[in-house]
């Protein structure tokens, strides 16, 4: 890791001015088709918007939504809204108008960057008292009425404790919550980054998951605090696996389904052929042996095999330099993971929420388990409820607390700062944590027999026929489960 805790800025609002002076003219955003932006230029922009919202009326403390797809506008507004002390309510492009209505009624969104015009028409329609300021229009906000000095003395007056992010995540019940990070928050959470993820300047990551989402946010900061170059997706899901082979990055953060259709499509092309499948498994089994260090002389030839006709081919589709992705937000096949690792892809496994920044445990090089979520990351605590086997968690990144509902807040986070997840997982002796369901998704058929469905639905969706699996059978003689094709 190039860069380190205890040089970063305290709080956010500053992290454009650090980053610029620290890495000048390095490559810091890069969009399709385009050339690299520089640190230097980042900062720049940012000094220029900054001061157009000041412009504009912005005061620290206030809301500003940010609805858009992953692009480099979204990283320029979201900057500049934490170095003039406001607060970014991200809301998702593909989020419908009732949706959009509530996280900036109930945020409180007094002004909202926006992509495109059409988007801005939704916001209208959603939340007509919030004003509208589309991405290409903010460098041309008027701001020669505030001199660079007061921008810098704007964001030097952050604080660490200051809120840095409303981010609305929905529950099982009722609209959706407002999750208050604090720029601390954050920073714990880049402090363990800082001690987890290896980068540095020359590093690409290619980021595909939408900004408004909260692990994006977070490897947005994590790249830059390193010095790498963030490179963004050109906007069509259906050619990200055209783009990592030309974008080559050496990080991924990415959701199982990636992962697993990569997995399904050369499964796929394999049992197509005679023998095939036969072929495939082995390859398989013989690239575990190998990546565990335990390759016998007899298995070297079809290990050498397997290396030109499948492990080569599997990297390269990811461009040939990946050697650190992430997968999270929900749990991945044992059978992926075990042939990304026979190919030398490596993918490491966490866990987090919302509420806990983001982050609770992780899987990283030097100290992966497969089949876990990992180890505590660092600052975190974790613990397992004695009386149900509830995941809790305590740390520096754990949540102020949901916005303008102390209620709901009290419910998830106890007087002693245990952030309960809902979730159900044992740590095993050297602190791996293994998820075994929800708390609250238990099914008790008529016969008064307890199931919980989330490793049921994972084992059917490990079928690459399979896309969707749901349980049910509350109250019922017995389960059944509700199961969508996978069309390709």
């Amino acid at each position: 890791m190039t860069a380190t805790t205890k040089e970063r800025p305290p709080a956010l609002a500053e992290f454009t001015e650090w980053a610029g002076e620290r890495y000048g003219e390095l490559p810091a955003l890069r969009a399709k088709g385009a050339g690299p932006v520089s640190y230097g230029r980042l900062r720049d922009r940012v000094r220029e918007i900054g001061r157009g919202l000041m412009a504009a009326g912005v005061s620290p403390g206030d809301r500003i939504g940010i609805l858009g797809e992953t692009r480099v506008e979204w990283t320029y507004a979201h900057f500049a809204v934490l170095a003039v002390g406001g607060v970014v309510v991200p809301v998702y492009p593909t989020a419908g108008e009732s949706e959009v209505a509530w996280v900036l009624g109930d945020s409180g969104a007094r002004l909202v960057l926006c992509e495109s015009a059409a988007q801005a028409k939704r916001v209208a329609g959603a939340a007509p008292g919030a004003r509208t300021v589309l991405f290409d229009e903010l460098g041309g906000l008027p701001r020669d009425s505030v001199p660079l000095d007061g921008f810098l003395a704007r964001a030097a007056s952050v604080r660490p404790d200051d809120l840095c992010s409303l981010v609305y995540t929905s529950g099982t019940t009722g609209p959706p919550k407002g999750c208050g990070l604090t720029h601390a928050n954050f920073g714990a959470v880049l402090d363990g980054g800082a001690e987890t993820i290896d980068g540095g300047p020359g590093d690409r990551t290619y980021l595909y998951l939408p900004l408004a989402h909260l692990l994006a946010q977070l490897i947005e900061f994590n790249t830059l605090l390193f010095g790498g170059e963030l490179c963004y997706f050109g906007g069509r899901i259906e050619e990200v696996i055209g783009e990592l082979a030309e974008v080559a990055p050496t990080h991924l953060p990415s959701v199982p389904r990636l992962f697993e259709k990569v997995h399904s499509v050369v499964l796929g092309l394999a049992e197509s052929q005679e023998g095939g499948k036969e072929r495939f498994q082995e390859a398989v089994r013989v690239g575990l042996l190998a990546a565990e260090g335990r390759l016998p002389d007899a298995d070297r030839a079809t290990y050498e095999a397997a290396e030109k006709s499948l492990y080569s081919l599997v990297r390269g589709a990811f461009g040939g330099r990946l050697r650190w992705a992430l997968t999270g937000a929900a749990p991945i096949a044992p059978q992926t993971l075990d042939f990304l690792r026979a190919c030398s892809v490596p993918v490491y496994e966490g866990y987090g929420m919302t509420e806990s920044g983001g982050v609770i445990s992780l899987n990283r090089p030097g100290a992966v388990r497969y089949g876990t979520v990992g180890q505590a990351y660092p600052g975190c605590e974790i613990r397992i409820a004695e009386e149900d086997g509830e995941v809790l968690a305590r740390g520096p990144m754990v949540f102020a607390g949901y916005h303008g509902d102390t209620a709901a807040t009290r419910q998830v986070l106890d007087a002693d700062g245990w952030l309960h997840t809902g979730d159900l997982g044992c740590l095993d002796a050297d602190g791996y944590l293994t998820l075994t369901g929800r708390k609250k998704d238990l099914i008790i058929t008529s016969a008064g027999k307890n199931l919980a469905p989330a490793p049921i639905e994972h084992a059917l969706q490990q079928s690459r026929y399979v896309s969707h699996a749901v349980l049910a059978g509350d109250r019922r003689p017995h389960p059944v489960a509700l199961i969508t094709l996978d069309a390709e």
